[in-house]
C-alpha cells in the first residue's frame, strides 16, 4: 500500500496552487469600523462559542489540489473532529485537532481503522470517530503546512480583531458585510451578527477558506480521539 501525505505523518505542504476565487461587490470601499460594526463584531464572538459545537467546511490548497475537510469544531473546548478529501481516493480519511496539534485515522488493515471511503455524513464521521479504538490515531504537533493553519484557524477563527470594512458579499442567500483583520484576515458576518466565513491569505499568494454551516451538532466532537490510557495520548 502506498504511504501518502495524510497517513506519513502529514508531511509538510509547501508547493504554490491557485487561490480561490473572492469577489466583493462595490469594489474598494475599505473604511474603518462604526461603532454600529463593532458592537455587532461582539456580538458575533459571543454567538460563535454559545452555537459551537458546529459544523464547518475548510478548504485549505496542496500541491496540485485543495484538501476539502467537513467536520465538527467545540470552540469552547477547542476540539475537532473531520473527515478529509484531496480527490484521491488513496488520501482521505478521519481527522482530529485541538490546539497541541492533530491526529489522523489509519487506513483499514485489521477491520479496525476508518474506511477509506468517505462517510454518507458528517454525523457518521463524528460517530465513527467516536467509535474507533486509540491505536489507530496517528499524532503530530502541527508544522508550517496549509493544512496545519486552516485546521487551527477552525478553533480561534476570530482570535485577530477585525479593524476594516472591506466590501460586502452574498453567502446562502444572507447579506454579509466583510470585515479585516491584519495581516491576512475576512470575516464574512451577516446582519444578524452570524459568522459565515473566513478567509486567510498566505505569502505564496495561496488562500484558506472556513465555511460556517450555521449547523448546530449534537452530541458533538467525541472523546475517543482523546482517550488515554497505557501507553497512548491524546492528539497534543
Amino acid at each position: 500500500m502506498r504511504s501518502p501525505w495524510t497517513w506519513a505523518a502529514l508531511a509538510v505542504v509547501t508547493a504554490v496552487c491557485g487561490a480561490l476565487p473572492y469577489a466583493v461587490a462595490g469594489g474598494d470601499t475599505s473604511r474603518p469600523l462604526s461603532a454600529a460594526e463593532g458592537r455587532r463584531l461582539a456580538l458575533t464572538r459571543l454567538r460563535t462559542a454559545r452555537d459551537s459545537p458546529a459544523a464547518m467546511t475548510v478548504r485549505a490548497p496542496l500541491p496540485g489540489g485543495t484538501a476539502v475537510i467537513r467536520a465538527v469544531v467545540d470552540e469552547q473546548r477547542h476540539r475537532a473532529v473531520g473527515w478529509f478529501d484531496t480527490g484521491d481516493a488513496a488520501e482521505r480519511g478521519l481527522l482530529a485537532w485541538d490546539t497541541g496539534g492533530l491526529a489522523v485515522a489509519r487506513p483499514r488493515t485489521d477491520g479496525s481503522a476508518a474506511p477509506l471511503t468517505g462517510p454518507a455524513s458528517l454525523a457518521q464521521a463524528v460517530a465513527e470517530a467516536g467509535r474507533l479504538r486509540r491505536g489507530v490515531w496517528i499524532r503530530r504537533s502541527y508544522g508550517p503546512a496549509s493544512l496545519d493553519t486552516a485546521l487551527r484557524l477552525t478553533l480561534s477563527p476570530l482570535a485577530r480583531p477585525a479593524r476594516r470594512h472591506v466590501g460586502e458579499d452574498h453567502i446562502g442567500g444572507r447579506d454579509c458585510d466583510v470585515f479585516s483583520a491584519p495581516p491576512s484576515l475576512r470575516y464574512w458576518i451577516d446582519r444578524t451578527g452570524r459568522l459565515r466565513r473566513v478567509r486567510e491569505d498566505l505569502d505564496d499568494d495561496r488562500t484558506i477558506e472556513v465555511d460556517m454551516t450555521g449547523t448546530r451538532v449534537r452530541p458533538g466532537v467525541p472523546d475517543g480521539p482523546w482517550a488515554t490510557g497505557p501507553g497512548t495520548r491524546g492528539p497534543l
